[in-house]
């Protein structure tokens, strides 16, 4: 019993110790580059008209908010069927945010942010 106790005791000790290990490492690299220069990557602007090239399942991109996103990868998934294809190349900001949505939803149109609208 004590040696089991004696193994377990060990094994904590030593997750310890390689925990802190990697977050002293993670900690190096943060300082190593906070010393190098930010390069600033400003969001590719697209054109009403290119956005509406892009209105097929296999190609899908809406506007919402004036913001571009691609969700040719979310057609097949989309809860609501093909209600995400009725404005596919279009604004589809009142859609987006009916009552039908979730709040989830507002995070997770961020992962398709493809850029903004050319005004």
């Amino acid at each position: 019993m004590i040696a089991v106790i004696g193994l377990l005791l060990g094994f904590l000790v030593s997750a310890l110790f390689l925990i802190q290990g990697k977050r002293r490492r993670s900690n190096d690299n943060q300082e190593k580059k906070s010393n190098e220069p930010v390069e600033v990557v400003r969001p590719k602007s697209y054109s009403k008209s290119e956005v509406a090239e892009h209105n097929k399942r296999n190609d899908c991109w809406v506007i919402i908010k004036d913001r571009v996103y691609d969700v040719t990868s979310y057609v097949e998934e989309h809860p609501g069927g093909d209600a995400i294809l009725d404005h596919a190349g279009d604004d589809s900001t009142d859609g987006f945010f009916g009552p039908q949505h979730a709040t989830r939803v507002f995070d997770m149109i961020e992962d398709f942010y493809i850029g903004e609208l050319l005004k």
